[in-house]
């Protein structure tokens, strides 16, 4: 199933995406006097009900899918029924919690000539960062000439998740999205130049605040639930810019499997329904080309991966 979160009022309103590419408006769409009126209005909330929630959600879909054409032709007359191509925000679009895995592929710590590291590594991303999965992404005013793509998958979890075992993790995952994790390069040099402790992390802190800016996580176009995705460690990533690959990888890649990644954090985080773990960048960012491909106004991110959809958002100047 393909959830999405529909441009239609502030904030937005979930909806289900059918074989047909239309988009069934779910609070629209609910039958009078069920409990399909119960769906709350946000996609985080009905991760929150658990299989109950989502449940619900897939026998709307059944039902519309098993429908004739006339009565599909109801529902788009009373706005139940959206077109392919209608505006939506991110699947998530007000996120609690969102972990950035980083160094998480061999190919990626390889052209960024570091060395793998022993466990998870990982930071916080602003919730603000977030944008919707055709949104204009503003080159920052105060950071506007090294800014780099990278392509991610995210993991959604679907339930509480705290101090789980690796065995125990993936019963946590609701689903999966696509992102780029938009980073301002502009302090990169200062990590090799450190020569203290302190001037390291310094680096580092500048670094993954290159990463915050309005814009800087577009996700989507849907959340996939996790039973559509057979291995998520076996999935297909790229990344084109105007067109152009610049990334092609495969999850295989990853350093730490997502069992492990999940139950590592989970140590710390007591992860709720709806957080998101962005699972790092393969190889191939602009930073690491020769030369260097950064954005520019007018620039054009695609970022696909196995089942999930494709991001396509443009850079402009900020």
């Amino acid at each position: 199933m393909k959830l999405v979160t529909i441009d239609c009022i502030p904030g937005g309103q979930p909806g289900a995406v059918l074989e047909s590419g239309e988009i069934l408006h779910l609070a629209r769409a609910a039958s009078p006097g069920t409990a399909e009126t119960w769906l709350p209005s946000h996609l985080r909330d009905i991760l929150g009900a658990g299989s109950e929630g989502l449940d619900l959600v897939r026998r709307m879909v059944a039902h519309v899918e098993e429908t004739g054409e006339d009565a599909r032709e109801a529902l788009r007359a009373s706005g139940a029924l959206l077109p392919e191509g209608t505006r939506l925000l991110a699947p998530l679009p007000s996120p609690r919690l969102i972990v950035s895995v980083g160094q998480a592929y061999r190919g990626h710590v390889a052209e960024m000539k570091g060395k793998p590291p022993s466990e998870p590594h990982g930071f916080l991303k602003a919730p603000s960062a977030v944008t919707g999965p055709f949104a204009d992404i503003p080159l920052p005013p105060q950071a506007p000439d090294m800014v780099d793509y990278e392509g991610e998958l995210c993991v959604v979890i679907g339930r509480d998740c705290h101090n789980v075992s690796e065995e125990e993790a993936m019963a946590c995952v609701a689903g999966y999205m696509v992102t780029n994790d938009v980073s301002a390069r502009d302090h990169v040099p200062m990590i090799g130049k450190a020569s203290t402790t302190p001037e390291a992390r310094h680096a580092w802190d500048l670094v993954h605040m290159g990463k915050q800016y309005p814009g800087f996580s577009p996700m989507g176009p849907a959340l996939v639930t996790a039973e559509e995705i057979a291995d998520p460690n076996a999935l297909e990533l790229v990344t084109r810019v105007n067109g152009a690959v610049m990334q092609q990888a495969n999850t295989d890649d990853f350093i730490f499997p997502l069992a492990r990644v999940i139950s590592y954090f989970s140590q710390w985080y007591a992860l709720a329904p709806g957080d998101i773990i962005s699972t790092g960048t393969p190889g191939g960012v602009g930073y690491g080309h020769d030369p260097k491909v950064l954005m520019r106004p007018g620039d054009v991110v695609d970022v696909t991966v196995t089942g999930l959809g494709t991001l396509s958002n443009r850079f402009v100047a900020g």
